[in-house]
């Protein structure tokens, strides 16, 4: 059964499974962990002692392989939801010794194949025996090859010493190991392919904050949670530390499935628990493993409800969108109403327009100036509403011009006015801003043209048309806005870019909701623009950045940037979506990512340097950007061959 019924959670981090040793009665095996709470179990597919060379074989040079249970003993849909095949963890496929290399080779197919055969969703790859993993990385990727669903979990432990082999700690400085950077030369031998995962191995030690933040960006499936990490609480109960408690919590919010390995470590009497409906019927011995997964539900269950917005917003998580193209494109309907419901948005231009308003006109003046407002880009009229609601609440007297080119929104925008009875003060005009010839130049000018990387929906190019019916000391309510960007490992995001299997899908930005990743560095500012702009600056921009990974990260991989943006819309009123200033509970923008065509490697200390230009041409505007540190990559999107937004 489920850890507990979380609001809005729906993901598989529900689920918690139980590592088990190899046994030859599945039914009971499934039987006893299920009954106990347990939602699936991760089961030995193949005799322990079972070795190809030594196999008997006979007439026919056949023999029957010592698999746990015939796909009989248990109905097809219990092998699929309720079991996950463990590989054999003596195999060693970059073993010296031959022998030992091609028994590992042989038993690795058979028990894949046989873990196919009775459709398992995932089966857990034992971790390298040594240094150097080559072989075993091209087995695996052989049989990714001709995988068809099944996912496979490399088991890759989060502590040093204690997940060593003798012959590894003969080898390697345990100071320097770092299990991230052998899981990253795995997974480049085997391509990055999408059906490769992580199983990660949680013991008493951690390392730090900062390399276990690397994980959330890789493809983690499941947290082996061994009994040797727990504490013992003051009523003798298992119990976790702060570091591994909210190390377990990131884990719920990212689906990843606990699955809990080991022997009781807590001498805790039968008595003094509650014995299951199940046990008390049948007289079947509580589980000893059941105190801890009462705590991991505790865990779970005291997690607080996702907010309403997450849970709107939870179906977008890592899922790759292209920008609004606003000049080419007539938004539709759906969208309008989406933004729309967006009230922290216009709450902020209401505060701004206010501020600017009690700064154009005194209050002595209030009754008898009446202030000409320009809303360009008017939409179906919510900062129409927004300025008239400021307005009421300054005491100012307005006349707005609503300025719209989407004439199916200008059909809207008339029912509006019918219906609020503002014919008096609203004048309403199908045309784009950058053509329109106003009867009388503005006070204020209000727009909502920002994207994601601020300028991305090409706010500068239709301000600086709108500019010339603004006064000589109007106000442009925003009046600057600033794009950031900071390097990101998703490899979610990388692998859904690569399945397109083209450059154009690598040269493209993105906009996401941006979750399964690792932020490795602080944000950094790229672009600026500021409005009215009289000066009639060019809206081409370069910047270099240079981005300090902290050495006690570790290795990381780049897979490229995320990119977000903040506003000031007038004085010291802004709004954005910059992880250090963002506006709370504001969604009407997801960051924008930058993929990179081929993810770069970086050292621990060492530094990122990007670069990004913003250019134009013809009747587009795009973006361009590399790595030249640590090592260089192409520029993605020269001359706007792939991706642009059109004028």
């Amino acid at each position: 059964m489920p850890l507990g019924q979380r609001v809005g959670d729906k993901s598989d981090s529900r689920y918690c499974g139980v590592e088990t040793d190899f046994d030859d009665d599945m039914p009971q095996v499934l039987s006893h962990n299920l009954s106990s709470g347990f939602d699936f179990v991760v089961a030995t597919l193949l005799d322990p002692e079972y070795r190809p060379s030594l196999v008997k074989k006979d007439n026919n040079g056949s023999a029957v392989l010592p698999f746990a249970a015939s796909d009989l003993v248990i109905t097809p849909s219990q092998w699929s939801s309720h079991v996950v095949g463990k590989i054999s963890s003596w195999i060693d496929l970059d073993s010296v010794n031959d022998k030992l290399r091609i028994d590992s080779e042989i038993t690795l197919k058979q028990e894949i194949a046989w873990a196919c055969h009775l459709s398992l969703q995932a089966c857990v790859l034992p971790f390298p025996k040594s240094a150097s993993c080559g072989n075993y990385a091209r087995c695996v990727n052989q049989i990714l090859q001709g995988l068809s669903n099944m996912q496979l979990w490399l088991r890759v432990p989060l502590e040093k010493s204690e997940v060593m082999e003798d012959d590894m700690k003969d080898s390697i400085n345990p100071e320097m190991f770092d299990s991230w950077e052998w899981w990253n030369s795995f997974r480049l031998l085997c391509e990055h392919h999408s059906q490769l995962s992580v199983a990660l191995d949680i013991l008493p030690s951690l390392p730090s904050i900062s390399s276990l933040g690397r994980w959330f960006g890789e493809p983690v499936r499941a947290a082996f949670l061994h009994t040797k990490s727990f504490l013992t609480n003051a009523r003798g109960y298992p119990c976790l530390s702060k570091r591994h408690q909210k190390l377990v919590a990131g884990f719920f919010d990212h689906s990843v499935q606990i699955i809990l390995s080991g022997t009781s470590k807590h001498n805790i009497s039968p008595g003094s628990l509650p014995q299951t409906k199940e046990a008390d019927n049948n007289a079947i011995p509580r589980h000893q493993l059941r105190p801890y997964l009462d705590y991991v539900a505790y865990l779970y269950q005291r997690m607080d409800p996702l907010p309403e917005q997450d849970r709107i917003e939870h179906g977008y998580r890592d899922f790759l969108q292209s920008p609004l193209q606003p000049l080419m494109d007539n938004l539709e309907a759906q969208t309008y109403e989406t933004f729309e419901k967006d009230t922290v948005k216009y709450t902020q231009y209401q505060r701004a327009v206010c501020k600017a308003l009690v700064d154009r006109i005194p209050d002595e003046n209030a009754s008898t100036t009446t202030v000409v407002l320009m809303v360009v880009g008017a939409g179906r009229g919510p900062l129409v509403r927004a300025s008239l609601q400021a307005a009421e609440e300054t005491g100012r007297k307005l006349k707005v011009y609503a300025v719209e080119k989407n004439p199916n929104a200008v059909v809207t925008l008339h029912s509006l006015i019918k219906l609020e009875g503002w014919e008096k003060l609203v004048t309403v005009v199908s045309c784009d801003m950058r053509c329109w010839e106003a009867p009388e130049k503005a006070d204020i000018l209000v727009s909502e043209l920002l994207g994601s990387f601020g300028d991305n929906e090409l706010s500068p190019e239709c301000l600086d048309g709108a500019q010339r019916f603004l006064k000589e000391d109007g106000i442009s309510i925003p009046s600057s806005y600033t794009s950031f960007v900071q390097p990101v490992s998703t490899s979610k995001l990388y692998n859904d870019v690569k399945s397109h299997k083209d450059l154009a899908h690598f040269e493209t930005a993105y906009v996401v909701k941006l979750h399964r990743v690792a932020r490795l560095a602080p944000t950094q500012a790229v672009f600026t623009f500021a409005h009215p702009n009289y000066s009639c600056e060019s809206n081409d921009r370069y910047k270099k950045l240079c981005f300090e990974i902290p050495p006690e990260t570790g290795s990381a991989m780049v897979h490229g940037f995320a990119g977000y943006f903040d506003a000031t819309l007038y004085k010291d009123v802004h709004l954005g979506i910059e992880p250090n200033t963002a506006t709370p509970n504001m969604f009407s923008w997801f960051p924008i990512f930058f993929p990179l065509r081929t993810p770069v490697t970086v050292a621990p200390g060492s530094p990122v340097e990007v670069h990004f230009w913003r250019c134009h041409g013809g009747a587009k505007v795009w973006y361009e950007w590399c790595v030249t540190s640590p090592s260089a990559s192409p520029i993605h999107n020269s001359g706007g061959r792939s991706y642009w937004v059109g004028l």
